[in-house]
């Protein structure tokens, strides 16, 4: 369960919900197609137990999603899956020289199915399988669009096995679809209580009473502060195992709110920053810079009231506390601190990590976001700037 400590927010949630479904984006209605999920079940349970090590291709949404999902609720299955979201030749080597490639599965995913990076991470891999006379086909998986792209035309052509990537879900916002569920799945997340908190946060998402719709309030808050110059959000989890959801939050709202256009043409230059940071670790990096730098940030933080463990601290002068005790005090401390040096704060308290409250939390930022771009009046669905840059690599390339 998910709870956010704000003021009710002004305005409705119906026009804005209304626009979104003119748009036609799918990341709030994916998590009904109980046959894909029984799908991506059913092909996790086939091949898990076939390798040793998992490896996703990906970049960007493609990876995000993944590696936050490991971090929170596998972290120390580290030497089982790996994400390579980097063509960085040094990264490739160290992970490549971890695995057994007769062992391993590769799961590509691009949604476009185009994307350079992960092609050419495809296209170095595949070498490597078939130089050592292996089934090609029984060593990856291609995650993408269902109709076109580089990966859909080669899985038809040579009969890969493939999941889709629905077409009205973009990149970013895919976390609840095969892109990161099936890697989830392979080393034992359930997939099926990711679902069931998503739901329970759709059903808020799509609440007409602002009161009760928690991302409509999340983005209300944001856009409300940023109005008043506060363009960067730190976001604060007194946890690591969300450290990676930072992450993942900062590529969706950074990519969904950074547009030099508004929805009539005019150039606006709009953008929440997102800036992650990690409690208590950063009250002894960031932090000074949060209470004495400018005062240009909104401070998120995530509480979890409840750890997976209970740890004592062993000294009198310490009240003999445990960990889980200190850590929020260390939280509690922090934020009061910084409502004193007149920064704003929110936080949001999670009852514990589960597959169900993460599922919560990704349609909670989803939500907001699609929010924040009908507060903002631009189109939170596209990235006309990354796709510029896309364009510019591949001419490069072209022209050596």
């Amino acid at each position: 369960m998910i709870t956010l400590d704000l003021k009710n927010s002004k305005g409705s949630p119906e026009k804005f919900l209304k626009n979104i479904e003119k748009r036609n984006q799918g990341f709030y209605k994916i998590i009904d197609d109980k046959k894909e999920f029984e799908k991506i079940e059913t092909l996790a349970k086939k091949l898990k137990n076939n390798f040793n090590h998992f490896i996703v291709l990906g970049i960007g949404g493609s990876a995000l999603g993944t590696i936050c999902l490991k971090n929170a609720l596998k972290p120390l299955d580290h030497e089982k899956l790996f994400v390579i979201d980097n063509v960085d030749p040094d990264f490739i080597k160290e992970i490549e020289n971890k695995i057994d490639i007769k062992k391993t599965l590769f799961i590509v995913v691009s949604k476009s199915g185009d994307t350079l990076e992960t092609l050419s991470q495809f296209f170095y891999f595949q070498k490597k399988i078939t130089d050592q006379k292996l089934d090609v086909k029984k060593h990856f998986i291609f995650i993408t669009d269902s109709e076109k792209g580089y990966l859909r035309d080669l899985a038809k052509k040579e009969n890969y096995e493939t999941l889709d990537v629905p077409s009205n879900v973009g990149g970013r916002f895919s976390i609840l679809t095969a892109v990161s569920l099936f890697p989830a799945a392979l080393i034992g997340i359930d997939i099926k209580r990711i679902i069931t908190g998503a739901k329970k946060m759709r059903d808020k998402f799509l609440e007409k009473d602002s009161k009760k719709n928690l991302p409509f309030s999340l983005a209300n808050t944001q856009y409300t502060f940023y109005k008043k110059g506060f363009k960067t959000n730190v976001l604060f989890p007194y946890s690591n195992s969300l450290s990676s959801f930072s992450d993942w939050v900062r590529q969706l709202v950074c990519e969904s709110t950074g547009k030099k256009l508004d929805n009539k043409r005019k150039r606006v230059f709009t953008g929440i920053t997102i800036v992650p940071a990690l409690g208590a670790t950063d009250q002894h990096a960031q932090s000074q810079l949060f209470h004495e730098g400018p005062n240009d940030k909104l401070i998120i933080f995530f509480e979890i009231e409840k750890f997976k463990n209970t740890i004592k601290i062993p000294n009198k002068n310490l009240k003999n506390i445990t960990f889980n005790e200190l850590i929020n005090i260390e939280k509690s401390s922090t934020e009061k601190s910084l409502k004193n040096s007149h920064r704003p704060t929110l936080t949001i308290k999670l009852d514990k990590i589960s597959e169900e409250t993460l599922g919560e939390l990704f349609m909670l930022f989803e939500g907001a976001t699609a929010f924040l771009g009908e507060f903002l009046n631009i189109n939170a669905f596209n990235q006309p700037g990354v796709e510029h840059s896309k364009k510019l690599t591949k001419q490069a390339i072209i022209n050596l």
